[in-house]
């Protein structure tokens, strides 16, 4: 099992200091990755669900803040938990998501993307609510093929995406392309996941027979696809108190990853919750 830790700025601020601080941290306890969450835009009753979200809370843009992360450290490896493909134009997305892959030294490895919950945000961003899952699975296909285009030029025509003879450098870091993970908690995620991606990481709010359903699709898509499912990655959310028959039992159902976060954005006792899950599970 590897352990990753988000950092949740409408909790945590955009104040630098806390951000370079919270990533040294967690570096230093040995967690394997930090993750950084994403909304393009906020409006007034926003919801997710039950939960609305206020309009003032502070959503960075992930990749910049992720810049900023891997110039203050050497190791951990870079995620966004999720970025909101849709609202991405994929061309642009590639040089940027390279560029960080490069500059971190090969650290741009756990994208995890999503499509969205709020058609105010689809909206504000010029996106069709409707069409965000085929124009999410459409900028998975142009990612992969700029990354794997040579001098020569690739071309694309889709529904969303069309350009001809495009070249895109500099290319991620020693590999081909750049991991994609899928969240989401739909059946259309799971089915991504398996058609498209490298990891499949579901939202909170599923029961523990949801999950086994929306995994088990991920792997059968995957399969039926000609892909292979035992190299599916599956990340789930987890909490600082979870305990080592919790994660026993995790494992079990096949997650390869957890990510957790702290409770606190006081450097002392945040560093104390990072220290003591460390010690639990002998990170570091």
């Amino acid at each position: 099992m590897k352990f990753g830790i988000s950092y949740s700025t409408p909790v945590f601020g955009t104040d630098p200091g806390t951000l370079a601080g919270f990533a040294r941290d967690a570096e230093e306890c040995g967690f394997e990755s930090l993750y950084l969450p994403e909304h393009v835009a906020l409006y007034p009753g926003a919801r997710v669900g039950p939960m609305e979200l206020p309009p003032s809370l502070p959503y960075p843009d992930p990749l910049e803040c992720l810049s900023f992360v891997a110039a203050v450290t050497g190791r951990i490896l870079l995620g966004t938990g999720v970025l909101l493909l849709p609202y991405h134009h994929p061309v642009v997305l590639a040089k940027r998501l390279a560029t960080i892959d490069v500059l971190s030294g090969g650290r741009m490895r756990l994208l995890t993307v999503g499509v969205g919950a709020l058609p105010g945000e689809a909206r504000a961003a010029g996106v069709e609510f409707a069409t965000r899952g085929r124009r999410a699975d459409e900028a998975i296909d142009v990612l992969r093929l700029l990354w794997a285009g040579g001098e020569e030029g690739v071309s694309f025509d889709g529904e969303f995406f069309s350009f001809e003879d495009v070249c895109s450098f500099p290319k991620p870091l020693s590999a081909r392309e750049l991991p994609i993970h899928v969240g989401g908690s739909s059946t259309a995620a799971a089915r991504r996941a398996g058609l498209r991606g490298d990891g499949y990481f579901p939202g909170g709010r599923l029961t523990p027979e949801e999950r086994r359903r929306q995994f088990d699709l991920a792997r059968t898509t995957a399969k039926e696809a000609g892909r292979d499912p035992e190299a599916l990655q599956y990340t789930r959310w987890g909490s600082l108190d979870v305990s080592t028959s919790d994660v026993e039992e995790l494992a079990a159902q096949g997650v390869t990853r957890l990510v957790v976060t702290t409770t606190t954005a006081e450097p002392a006792r945040r560093r104390a919750e990072m220290a003591a899950f460390a010690a639990r599970f002998g990170l570091g």
